[in-house]
């Protein structure tokens, strides 16, 4: 499970984005999630972009964060399936992808040492590693930390380390689950920092985020959940200021939206 941490619809939903665009590095097809004789995740169809800034948004519970785990490969889904450029999702995929929690998953080594292990994890060299340590190093401005115990930053220094030792091992696509919450401004922007560089330099970000601000500074894509599915999909302005399902413009408002559609039987 340490190397997992490190590797680093309701009928007929409103959708703005292409139903089937090209090249997509990402697929869910059919997804769906049972536990406890409920069905968390319900018939998920979605295709993440390469080099696209995917957000995904909805109330708490809207499955969100379990959606990022099963895109992600960390849990397996009741039906339906995760297609990495067109094949199954395995472990040479997942190897290409990195997820940051929203609690940062440390070991109880050094910050340096968290950093070595991610990417010894990944087979490289010891000169490559070498190289992508002290870059690491450099753009998470954590170098006077370096051999400080990892568990004793403060949570936004906890933070950019996970984040800059994700895409040390240069994944195509980074999974973040709200990185920023409970952070003050200062972390925030040094995190978004982070992640709009890795989206300059070519990787997807698939990011979870409550935050209407964050989502407008960081998105190309949305994603709207509710209660499992998804119910709306569109560029992030058009869905923020003109959205057309009653879940999403309820949780705009602020509204409890509590009307659930009928479900087919698990």
């Amino acid at each position: 499970m340490l190397e997992a941490a490190f590797d680093m619809a309701a009928p007929a939903p409103a959708t703005g984005m292409d139903e089937r665009p090209p090249g997509a590095v990402l697929r869910a097809r059919g997804l769906c999630f049972d536990a406890g004789g409920k069905r968390l995740i319900d018939n998920i169809d979605i295709d993440i972009r390469p080099g696209r800034r995917t957000l995904v948004m909805g109330a708490n519970g809207a499955g969100k964060s379990l959606l990022l785990r099963l895109l992600h490969g960390l849990i397996r889904p009741t039906a339906g399936e995760v297609l990495w450029q067109g094949r199954p999702l395995d472990r040479e995929g997942r190897l290409r992808q990195a997820m940051v929690f929203q609690r940062p998953v440390l070991l109880r080594r050094s910050v340096l040492a968290n950093l070595r292990f991610a990417l010894a994890v990944r087979g490289l060299s010891r000169p490559e590693r070498r190289a992508r340590e002290a870059e690491a190093m450099e753009r998470s401005q954590l170098g006077g930390l370096a051999n400080r115990p990892a568990r004793v930053l403060s949570g936004g220094e906890q933070q950019r380390l996970a984040v800059v030792r994700a895409l040390a091992c240069a994944p195509r696509v980074l999974f973040l689950d709200e990185p920023t919450a409970s952070l003050d401004p200062g972390s925030t922007h040094a995190i978004e920092q982070l992640v709009a560089d890795a989206h300059e330099s070519g990787v997807a970000i698939v990011l979870v985020t409550h935050d209407i601000g964050q989502a407008r500074r960081l998105g190309d894509d949305l994603i709207f959940l509710h209660e499992g599915r998804v119910v709306e999909t569109g560029p992030v302005s058009g869905v923020l200021d003109a959205p057309r399902s009653e879940a999403a413009r309820a949780w705009l408002e602020g509204r409890l939206y509590l009307e659930s559609p009928p479900r087919p039987e698990a």
